[in-house]
């Protein structure tokens, strides 16, 4: 389960609609190497360069649900 400590310490929390998710710190040069991430049976997953929180869409994670 996502904790609200995570919540409130991720750079940027993304709802997403894929077990499957690929992040590149969103800064172009800035950012960092492209790296894929597959949840499993989490629902959720936190990208280990830059923090991001990426959560799947409707899952019991999803802060909008």
């Amino acid at each position: 389960m996502v904790s609200e400590a995570e919540l409130k310490s991720a750079p940027e929390v993304l709802i997403v609609e894929d077990h499957k998710v690929s992040c590149d710190g969103g800064g172009g040069a800035l950012g960092h190497p492209k790296v894929w991430y597959e949840m499993g049976d989490e629902d959720y997953v936190t990208c280990r360069y830059c923090d991001r929180l990426f959560i799947l869409k409707g899952s019991k994670h999803d802060p909008n649900a």
